[in-house]
């Protein structure tokens, strides 16, 4: 696949981009650069490689998984300018 000098005015025109004349010939060569580099890419054998995260090996500490309420429904409810059995009250916005 490649970039003609038309695609990169089409482009360049819908991201709403100025680009000069003189501009367009290296931006042509430095997208073919690009997606050939990806086609390269695409030559590569990964059968039997696991996907990464990251370069370093490293594993994220694990929790239990436990929903609560977090115990402190008095705590955040004497923040609240007015509440009613446990919730919020909030002036009515919706007619």
């Amino acid at each position: 696949m490649s970039v003609t000098k038309d695609d990169v005015r089409k482009v360049a025109n819908l991201s709403r981009i100025a680009l000069p004349e003189e501009k367009v010939a290296p931006m042509t060569n430095e997208l073919n650069g690009i997606l050939h580099w990806i086609e390269q890419l695409n030559e590569v054998d990964v059968e039997g490689v696991e996907p990464m995260t990251s370069v370093v090996e490293a594993s994220l500490p694990m929790r239990e998984d436990v929903i609560t309420d977090g115990n402190i429904q008095d705590k955040v409810l004497a923040n609240a300018p007015k509440s009613e059995d446990g919730f919020f009250v909030v002036p009515k916005v919706v007619e």
